[in-house]
């Protein structure tokens, strides 16, 4: 009897980490694509001192690109709506992108495997959190060569604050790993700055190295490094053969390093623990 009623309480855990997880692909969505439109409109009213308009992640409500068409909530249901209207607008039927699923599709799959692992507990809550940011500055930069701050910060605190409740431990090599993670890469950008008098990093990457820094510690900064590094190397060689990108355009480095910080936390809190 027991042993149904956990394996009961275990089904119930995955299926809500499933759809909460799902929604919140959902809202990352939007997040990648409203911050970076409220960071311009907030620039473009500080400078010309206009009273700024109503536009932030829940309003105005979502419409169509392409014909302006409001979506109605049923049409607005995560990975579902997709399917049904076979990724076409229902008034217009203009495609939509399918990066739109394929980040809730993605999101979800993350929150069922975390939830697998760490079961339920705070553990899952934390790791999602981390997942759901990473996701949303790596499209963001990809898109905009933008790391903004409300999100970088946002994954910094985070981090700090699992580690002061979960792994108190941890708290003095995550503090750690957030100053050294700031500091090697402003170093890196002083020093090829005053060697080449071009900029090669942004101040985005400073503080996604840092924020990884307090989820990872000290310890983790060269892993990340080298491992961040070679896949940003790496999705440039495939751009260059695959689009005949120039190696002088620029490329943003925030994916490559939140593929490797995910990594190194799935390895040290999921892996190494399994495996050992």
């Amino acid at each position: 009897m027991l042993f149904a009623i956990k394996n009961m309480a275990s089904d119930y855990w995955l299926l809500f980490s499933a759809v909460l997880s799902l929604c919140l692909g959902s809202f990352i969505n939007v997040v990648i694509y409203r911050l970076p439109k409220m960071l311009e409109r907030e620039e473009f009213w500080v400078s010309n001192g206009n009273n700024p308009e109503v536009f932030n992640f829940f309003l105005p409500g979502s419409t169509c690109p392409h014909c302006l068409e409001k979506i109605r909530p049923y049409d607005n249901i995560p990975l579902l709506s997709w399917l049904i209207l076979r990724g076409r607008c229902r008034h217009c039927r203009v495609a939509i992108s399918s990066r739109y699923p394929l980040v809730e599709w993605v999101t979800m799959l993350a929150g069922i495997s975390i939830a697998c692992f760490t079961g339920i507990g705070i553990d899952w809550f934390f790791m999602l959190a981390l997942f759901s940011l990473l996701l949303a500055l790596s499209v963001i930069d990809m898109d905009r060569q933008l790391l903004p701050d409300c999100l970088t910060l946002s994954l910094l605190w985070t981090g700090l604050l699992w580690h002061s409740i979960a792994q108190p431990q941890f708290l003095p090599a995550a503090v750690m790993g957030a100053v050294a993670g700031y500091l090697i890469l402003w170093l890196l950008y002083w020093g090829f700055r005053l060697s080449t008098g071009r900029e090669g990093l942004g101040y985005g990457d400073f503080k996604l190295l840092a924020a990884l820094g307090a989820w990872g510690g000290y310890e983790s900064l060269p892993q990340i490094l080298l491992f961040g590094s070679s896949c940003s190397l790496l999705w440039l060689l495939l751009l260059r053969v695959m689009r005949s990108r120039s190696w002088s355009q620029p490329l943003p480095f925030g994916p490559g390093l939140a593929i490797a910080g995910w990594s190194w936390v799935v390895y040290r809190e999921i892996i190494q623990p399994f495996v050992g």
